[in-house]
């Protein structure tokens, strides 16, 4: 199934039903991300092992009708926010090694939902730009025109959703 299709309603109708499970739409995404991303450098870092065991704990939430409102629901969040135990470098080589000890209040409220972390994305050092060409990591490629800027929110919203 083409999971990336589907709109966030859908895909929230689908876990609902039953129709298909967190871990199969996680493993969905994390393959277009392996796929993808090389050409693309939409992201610093990927989070595949986290994000497969809260695929699975969502998962059990269902099963036992306790999943909570954007349960399974895979997510990407720009690399400016701290994640605890992961890779926090806001696009910067001064941050390139740094490992948050802590978590960012939106990543603990996206957690408590039970939303599935697939990784960071790229982005202009600390946010300070709109074309995701100043990362340290390098620029973002747009995944519909490699000529083009792919801009802040396409980044955010759509590449991950869409193209990935």
């Amino acid at each position: 199934m083409d999971f990336h299709n589907l709109s966030l309603k859908e895909q929230l109708q689908g876990l609902k039903k039953g129709s298909f499970s967190s871990t199969e739409l996680t493993s969905h995404y994390l393959e277009r991300i392996e796929k993808y991303d090389d050409e693309l450098n939409s992201f610093i870092s990927i989070t595949a092992e986290r994000a497969l065991i809260q695929a699975q704990d969502s998962d059990k939430r269902y099963a036992n009708n306790q999943a909570y409102g954007l349960d399974g629901i895979p997510l990407a969040h720009k690399d400016i926010f701290c994640t605890k135990d992961v890779l926090t470098t806001c696009g910067s080589k001064m941050l390139h090694n740094f490992v948050s000890p802590y978590s960012s209040t939106v990543y603990e409220k996206l957690d408590a939902q039970g939303m599935v972390m697939l990784g960071k994305t790229n982005m202009d050092e600390f946010a300070m730009g709109s074309s995701n060409e100043t990362s340290y990591f390098g620029p973002v490629k747009n995944p519909w025109n490699k000529e083009y800027v792919p801009g802040v929110l396409l980044v955010d919203q759509r590449l991950v959703w869409l193209q990935i």
